[in-house]
């Protein structure tokens, strides 16, 4: 995934729903020109305050005064926006900003829309009954946004200590806040680690800078707003699946600042789909050994699950493994397989083996030991594939190998070469595997969460 991408710019493809055309609104108000002529002796000191957690999170936080956050004995509401393309649009067309002043609102009522929900009393706010703004206590007003473009190196040319992408973020930032002027926070998550949309991390850092796990956050009546949707033009659905991990409701900002119709969507990945109920547990064993010595060869995408089949199925009954993770070349694969089985040991190779020339090679391995050769098929698609590589990279405890996070273009270079095994290759049995996940509880609320 790559920084915060938005939705694509060409005017020749539909967009649904259709955008309505907006004037480019100055970002410069009288307030900005009355400050930049106000000597600095008679400046009141800055209400913004910026931080970063892990080398990784950029917090910045704007305060209005003391008595900002009042004491609360309830369950705090968040209202939570994402930044482009739901907050503010570039000024210039372009999909990313060319400096720190390239930018207007998406709507001219999206200042007015957050210092509603900021003010005591009741706000009026026109949403489906899911999410219900009739409320007497103010929300907490926060922007929790994926910057990977943002570089936290330091930057030490002409005396500035900050990179130049993170001066510009924070210079957007602090005019977007400062036209709003209500206590608010922003988060962006620069790393794709746990803090990156969808997985929680900056929704669990906010709430303990707010000390709102005291009391806790009524989830159902806060909510949060993003562009990336899963909607045919939206690059992703990492905001909607952000959402969905909190536990909170989500709008698309036409359907918040705009009022439009929620539009369906079909969801493209759904992890817990594959999270089936204790009760189907107890399904045959989906291998067994058909002879005393034998070539196995998996067949599968990265992320497909072919380790954790092996060390489940085949390893508990006696089958070597070879891995070119681990020795590096099929050349130094093919060495150590005919080295086990001239020990008289079955073999499993733990490779993608996608296309019909590298699965040859086995074949003739086989042949040359006169033992039968089987291929087990692994048909998990590429975001179950993806969804599994970001689990794996990010949780310690589903991670036994420490295995490293792979790259977007494995995946797409396996689909490139992959052709399905046939029995027509040379194979005496081809086993087919459906993915499905085995864990204890936690392990299948981590793994049940959206984390691409």
């Amino acid at each position: 995934m790559s920084g915060a991408a938005k939705r694509a710019a060409s005017p020749t493809r539909a967009i649904s729903p259709p955008p309505l055309k907006r004037k480019v609104e100055s970002t410069v108000t009288k307030r900005t020109v009355a400050s930049f002529f106000t000597p600095t002796s008679q400046k009141k000191p800055e209400k913004i305050t910026w931080r970063v957690v892990n080398n990784s999170l950029v917090i910045g936080k704007y305060t209005t005064g003391p008595g900002e956050q009042p004491a609360r004995r309830e369950k705090a509401k968040v209202a939570a926006f994402d930044l482009d393309s739901t907050l503010v649009v570039t000024a210039s067309g372009n999909t990313f900003p060319r400096d720190s002043a390239d930018w207007k609102w998406f709507s001219p009522n999206v200042p007015t829309r957050l210092r509603e929900l900021n003010a005591n009393g009741q706000v009026a706010c026109q949403l489906t009954t899911v999410i219900k703004l009739t409320a007497t206590h103010r929300y907490h007003v926060v922007i929790m946004s994926n910057q990977k473009r943002i570089s936290l190196q330091k930057d030490l040319k002409g005396g500035r200590a900050d990179s130049k992408s993170l001066t510009n973020f924070k210079e957007r930032v602090t005019g977007v806040m400062r036209q709003i002027d209500i206590p608010i926070s922003v988060y962006a998550a620069t790393a794709d680690d746990e803090n990156r949309k969808p997985r929680t991390g900056m929704w669990r850092e906010f709430v303990e800078d707010y000390d709102l796990d005291v009391f806790g956050v009524d989830l159902s009546a806060s909510f949060y707003v993003g562009d990336a949707a899963g909607r045919p033009r939206d690059h992703s659905m990492v905001d909607r699946g952000f959402a969905m991990n909190v536990g909170i409701p989500f709008k698309t900002p036409e359907e918040f600042f705009l009022n439009q119709a929620a539009q369906d969507i079909q969801e493209p990945f759904n992890p817990s789909s594959y999270l089936k109920p204790d009760t189907e547990d107890g399904v045959p064993v989906p291998f067994a050994r058909q002879s005393p010595r034998e070539l196995v060869i998996f067949c599968g995408s990265p992320g497909a699950g072919k380790s954790t089949f092996y060390w489940n199925y085949l390893e508990p009954l006696g089958y070597e493994r070879v891995n070119q993770d681990t020795l590096k070349t099929r050349q130094k694969c093919i060495k150590v397989a005919k080295e086990f089985l001239a020990a008289g040991s079955s073999v499993v190779v733990d490779n993608t083996n996608a296309d019909p020339n590298t699965r040859a090679e086995w074949v003739r391995v086989a042949k040359e030991f006169n033992v039968p050769i089987r291929c087990v098929h692994f048909t998990s698609p590429p975001d179950l594939c993806k969804h599994n590589n970001a689990v794996r990279a990010a949780n310690r405890s589903l991670n036994p190998e420490s295995r490293a996070p792979l790259p977007g273009i494995a995946f797409g270079d396996f689909l490139k070469r992959f052709k399905e095994p046939t029995m027509e290759e040379g194979f005496s049995d081809i086993v087919r595997v459906d993915f499905r996940f085995q864990g204890d509880e936690e392990a299948r609320r981590i793994w049940g969460q959206y984390w691409i």
